[in-house]
């Protein structure tokens, strides 16, 4: 049993999603917007163009789809992110479109309750130790999959643009933040967020494989599965990260210079 519970731990387990519910629509035009609605979960933030290039529907067709699910309050359009803006290239950028709360309680809702209801029953025969296993072994994909593209990467620079991308491939609609002491990998987008609240080993453990990828220290602001609006997570940058050491063991040698006078 514990083990068909760690084979869940394969990354497409808990991201399927083949339980939606949208109704007011003839059933041709509901499975359309199923299949719509599912690529924007699972891909995080999508252009009309994108979605119709994925779905092979024309623009006008896609458009159409789009405006009832804002109608009915699944998807939101929104202004792209920094890095979507700057790969689009010169002109007004083309909006997104996202997935509201409301349209992730319809979409993620039916699935995530069984992954749930998997690891609490797996915690209760097993511990739960069970359930860090499984977590562990989750991330770990995550890990295999980004360290195959990481061997031409030398600067950490290079490093996080290669995890943001593979999380971005992943359905975590990710981007990155330059700030003064470091960076910012951003997540805009959690296919597991319903999941992750109620096992925060999951969210720990995808941490944990951030500073085993980049070789240093991270740290996780926010979560989406808490609440957020953005899953953040901070890299200090090399010259930052011995400038708080040193701040560290400064009033130790201060203490030592004291102590021998």
């Amino acid at each position: 049993m514990a083990l068909e519970f760690l084979q869940l731990a394969r990354w497409g387990e808990l991201r399927n999603n083949n339980v939606v519910k949208i109704t007011k629509a003839p059933l041709r035009e509901l499975s359309t917007r199923e299949a719509l609605a599912r690529s924007i979960l699972q891909s995080g933030p999508l252009t009309a163009v994108a979605l119709a290039d994925q779905l092979h529907i024309t623009p006008a067709g896609i458009r159409r789809h789009l405006d009832a699910l804002v109608d009915e309050g699944i998807l939101e359009a929104r202004e792209p992110y920094p890095s979507q803006q700057n790969q689009r290239g010169r002109g007004r950028p083309s909006k997104v479109f996202v997935m509201t709360d409301a349209g992730r309680e319809k979409f993620e809702h039916s699935y995530d309750d069984l992954a749930v209801h998997a690891l609490k029953f797996m915690s209760q025969k097993n511990g739960q130790q069970m359930v860090k296993e499984f977590a562990h072994a989750r991330a770990q994909e995550i890990a295999r999959k980004i360290q195959k593209n990481l061997a031409q990467s030398r600067s950490q620079k290079e490093k996080i643009k290669v995890l943001a991308q593979e999380l971005t491939n992943e359905g975590y609609a990710t981007t990155v933040q330059q700030r003064a002491q470091g960076e910012e990998i951003c997540q805009h987008h959690c296919p597991v967020a319903h999941v992750a609240a109620e096992f925060p080993e999951i969210c720990e453990a995808e941490t944990a494989v951030f500073s085993q990828v980049l070789g240093t220290h991270v740290q996780r602001l926010a979560t989406i599965a808490h609440g957020d609006g953005v899953c953040t997570t901070f890299v200090p940058n090399g010259n930052s990260s011995k400038s708080r050491q040193s701040q560290l063991r400064q009033p130790q040698k201060q203490r030592k210079k004291a102590a021998a006078q």
